[in-house]
């Protein structure tokens, strides 16, 4: 998702009582290097005589709702606060339409529908400001541009993909390999060496990026698209759909995306940082946990 992925959408700052330090610390985690794919949904519900209420939300694309935490806030304290993630967050906080973000809401929740698995107890009293919520369409895409695939590994370099990458633990067998490869003694051209790199790369991403895989981390492109746009960089925004495209195109060769081929690489060097014992696997794990 897209944020899944990691859109951060409709940000409206800190209630003065309700949000506690532990969705405060989850909103300042987003800048680490380590979180997986999130989505801060933080969605101002007024009401009469200049009343609001604020419901704030983590979700993830393949888990639904992870916290939620909420309440009255005074249009000052919104405001105030509001100012202060701006200035001090080092991800983009963006705006988008209100049935889009209750939209978002309705989708994680199906998503737990289909799990057979419920949002936090929290949530239920949120619960009926969600009800007949319609499911947000996927961003429309264009057809995919091959210059700009090409380009689409570049992506992997933003701050706000810091934290996208295949999971390590599931390449760990994988980067073992790679660094036996790289240690041998063994005489090999570097053509050689290549070709044996490139076979490890395309194998983890031939298992690990099958049909329902690719159709998330493709959604979870556009939706990134939508925040370059907000933040004024339709270049990116170009890029990232370009590389959504492809990348849910079912006739494609994930093998050949690059910006698939970053994904894979990326977690390859850190699943080798952890065999190497330069990193713990905790550190760079994909799990999804909610906050304690």
């Amino acid at each position: 998702m897209i944020a899944p992925a990691l859109d951060l959408e409709r940000l409206r700052g800190l209630p003065e009582d309700a949000l506690d330090d532990t969705l405060r610390s989850f909103a300042d985690a987003h800048g680490a290097e380590a979180l997986p794919v999130l989505g801060a949904l933080w969605i101002l519900f007024e009401g009469g005589f200049g009343s609001a209420v604020l419901c704030s939300l983590i979700v993830n694309d393949a888990v639904g709702v992870l916290e939620v935490a909420g309440g009255e806030i005074t249009k000052r304290r919104l405001e105030a606060e509001l100012a202060a993630l701006r200035s001090s967050q080092k991800l983009p906080w963006v705006e988008c339409d209100p049935a889009r973000a209750r939209g978002l809401v309705a989708e994680a929740l199906a998503l737990h529908r289909a799990q057979g698995t419920a949002p936090p107890d929290a949530f239920a009293r949120w619960h009926r400001l969600f009800e007949g919520a319609d499911l947000p369409a996927p961003p429309a895409l264009p057809g995919a541009d091959p210059a700009l695939v090409e380009r689409s590994a570049a992506l992997a370099e933003l701050p706000e993909m810091a934290g996208w990458f295949l999971d390590p633990e599931a390449v760990q067998a994988d980067a073992v390999e790679l660094l036996t490869a790289r240690a041998s003694r063994l005489v090999v051209s570097d053509q050689v060496k290549a070709e044996r790199e490139d076979a490890i790369v395309g194998r983890v991403i031939e298992r690990e990026l099958g049909p329902e895989a690719r159709r998330r981390w493709a959604r979870r492109l556009a939706e990134m698209a939508l925040v370059f746009d907000a933040t004024r960089r339709a270049d990116l925004g170009a890029l990232a759909r370009a590389a959504a495209a492809a990348l849910g195109d079912p006739d494609g060769d994930p093998r050949r995306h690059p910006f698939a081929r970053a994904l894979a690489q990326r977690a390859l060097e850190l699943a080798a940082e952890v065999a190497s014992g330069r990193l713990r696997a905790s550190d760079v794990s994909r799990k999804i946990h909610p906050v304690e």
